[in-house]
This record gives structure tokens, C-alpha cells and sequence, in this order.
């Protein structure tokens, strides 16, 4: 019998795996990754809201556990897959300079905020006020991390790619079953895919489109991620990628004309030399109404499980918030009521 039947193959699912894994836990993970958003996610990590000059929520806490944990990931594959590199906020004017550095100054703010003034970076991208730099940022290669590891289960047996049917569950008093498979409980990260769900479909999921351009740029030659109107991400050699974009309207994982004229006029913006668009890609983001992660059991059931609701910041928030899930699980911590999908109970039941 598996401790953990593990429903989905993006980020959430992944990383609670290898924190099962970490832990001597067995799980058994399925996922015919039709919902994994992460799959054309940018990968970058960064514990400012730069809009507002304010940390993420439980910034300490995710930056914490994601060195730690990919660190670990690192080693048990064999390979590289974060890529420490500046992000430099550019600044529109003097104003938003001093406001810079006046948010630098904050005590909640100055371990991820710099307080020199970085000049230019590339003779092709245009910062008459200079640039603020954020601490304790990079970018992860996400597809790198999903790949490696599905694979390397799929060779153990204990990853199947298939689409996950709700009515062959079994739900009973200390244990799951599926098709013939026994577990003590199940966890379903299935992102958007959460929709389709019996057990937690009630909860107030508010998806989110993005699309992301690759393109390359020899003359470019920068190797930190620019925040202006839009955001380039350095992918290695003379590729980059400009994104993303937000619509809460067509939530459907097709590109469209509209998305990639809205990310070409982001990057004339912010850079001035010429470029090769390679890519256009579009996923949709796990968001939850109230902008907090789904983490914790069903009213009903207390070995049903989810996590859910990463949002725009997962490499960044998967490792926190597997950590928070197992605790709960295997050590019975309480999950922290901004998290705990009891907020939500009423809309389940």
C-alpha cells in the first residue's frame, strides 16, 4: 500500500512528491498532464510584488525552502536546474526611484531590496533612471525539473500518464483505492483541472491565461531578468522570453494573434535591438478569488487532499507549500488559515 496517490504532473504534484520521497514516503503519481500550466511557465523566482514595492506573502518562509529543497532535487537528478540571476526593476522616473528607495529602507523589504542604483546592462535596453535590483532571485528550468523526474518515476513503475477517472475512486476509513491500487490517501494537483473535480470543485478557483513569446537576440547579451513593461527571462545562449500576459476572459490553452501583438509592443518597449520570435506558448494559471494557495483535506474525508492555487509564483511557493501539506499530513500541523481550504468549507459541503 502507497502512502500517497498523487493526482497531477505539474508543479504542485511533482514537488509534493519529492518531498514524500524525501521523507521515505511512497507515493504512486498520475497525471496525463493536459492541465500543467507549469509546462510553459517562465520559471523565474522573486519575493517582490514590484507593482507595489511589497513582499510576497511568507517571502522568508518559500525562499527558506526552495534553496534547500531544489538543492536537493539537484543532487537526487544529477543535473542543474536553478539558475540564480538578478532582476532588475527599470524605473519610468526620478519618482519611482526615490520611492525605491524608500521601500528599501523598510525592515520588512531590505533583505530583497538594493539600495545602489544599478547602471546600464546593455547598450540595447534604454534606462535613462537606471535600475533597482531584487535579492534572493533567479529562475528555475521548469520543464528541465517536470521531465527528469516523471521520467525517472515512470522507470520505477510509479508514475502513470494517463487521465485520471474520479468514478473509479474509492474512498473509505483510512485508505483509497483506484484501479487496484491501495493507498492511505490521495492529493489531487491538478491546477485548473480541479474544476472537474467531485470532491472539490465547489472552490473558488479564478484561472487566469497567459501567454509567453521566445525569441533571440544575439546583440541582446544580458544574463539577468529586466522588469519594465513586460519581462525578459535569459533562457541560455541568444534565447529569451517576454511575458506574460493576463486574461481572465478566454480561458482556453490556445495562442492567439491579440497575445503575441500585446507581447511584441512589451518588447520594442524594452529593448531596441532586432529579435527572431522562435515560440509562442499559453497556459493557464492556477489563481485562486483570494490570491492564497488551496492546501489541506476535504470536510468530508479527512484522506482526501489537495494542493492547489500556486498561482504566478509556484517554483517559488511548490516546495513551502509541500512542506506545509506533509506536515499537516504525517506530524497533524495545523495549516495556517490562509491557506487551509476550511475557509471554503461551506461551498464543498
Amino acid at each position: 500500500m502507497f502512502d500517497f496517490i498523487i493526482v497531477g504532473g505539474g508543479l504542485a504534484g511533482v514537488t509534493f512528491a519529492h518531498t514524500l520521497e524525501r521523507y521515505g514516503r511512497s507515493f504512486c503519481l498520475i497525471s496525463d498532464r493536459s492541465q500543467a500550466a507549469s509546462l510553459v511557465a517562465a520559471g523565474a523566482y522573486n519575493p517582490v510584488v514590484l507593482k507595489r514595492f511589497t513582499p510576497i506573502w511568507m517571502a522568508t518562509e518559500q525562499i527558506h525552502c526552495l534553496h534547500d529543497f531544489y538543492g536537493g532535487v539537484e543532487a537526487k537528478l544529477g543535473t542543474q536546474l536553478l539558475h540564480p540571476m538578478a532582476v532588475l526593476r527599470r524605473f519610468a522616473s526620478v519618482e519611482e526611484q526615490n520611492n525605491w528607495f524608500a521601500a528599501s529602507d523598510k525592515p520588512v523589504l531590505s533583505e530583497y531590496l538594493s539600495g545602489e542604483l544599478v547602471g546600464k546592462v546593455s547598450p540595447y535596453v534604454p534606462a535613462p533612471f537606471g535600475f533597482g535590483q531584487v535579492l534572493h532571485t533567479g529562475r528555475m528550468d521548469v520543464k528541465r525539473y517536470l521531465s527528469l523526474s516523471l521520467q525517472r518515476w515512470g522507470s520505477e513503475g510509479v508514475y502513470h500518464p494517463y487521465r485520471f477517472q474520479y468514478e473509479a475512486l474509492s474512498v473509505g476509513k483510512g485508505s483509497v483505492s483506484y484501479k487496484g491500487v491501495e493507498a492511505r490517501h490521495i492529493v489531487f494537483c491538478e491546477g485548473c483541472g480541479v474544476s472537474a473535480n467531485p470532491f472539490f470543485k465547489a472552490l473558488p478557483m479564478a484561472p487566469c491565461k497567459g501567454e509567453l513569446l521566445t525569441f533571440c537576440a544575439p546583440e541582446l547579451s544580458v544574463e539577468v531578468i529586466l522588469k519594465g513593461d513586460g519581462v525578459i527571462y535569459p533562457e541560455g545562449g541568444d534565447c529569451y522570453k517576454i511575458g506574460a500576459t493576463y486574461n481572465r476572459d478566454d480561458l482556453s490553452d490556445t495562442i492567439t494573434e491579440a497575445g503575441r501583438e500585446e507581447l511584441i509592443e512589451r518588447l520594442k518597449k524594452l529593448i531596441t535591438c532586432g529579435y527572431t520570435i522562435t515560440a509562442h506558448e499559453a497556459g493557464i494559471r492556477p489563481t485562486v478569488i483570494d490570491r492564497r494557495p488551496l492546501v489541506g483535506h476535504h470536510p468530508v474525508y479527512d484522506n482526501v487532499w489537495i494542493l492547489n492555487g500556486l498561482g504566478t509564483r509556484g517554483v517559488l511557493g511548490a516546495p513551502y507549500l509541500a512542506e506545509v501539506l506533509y506536515g499537516a499530513v504525517f506530524e497533524g500541523e495545523a495549516v495556517a488559515r490562509e491557506m487551509d481550504i476550511g475557509r471554503f468549507a461551506k461551498r464543498i459541503l
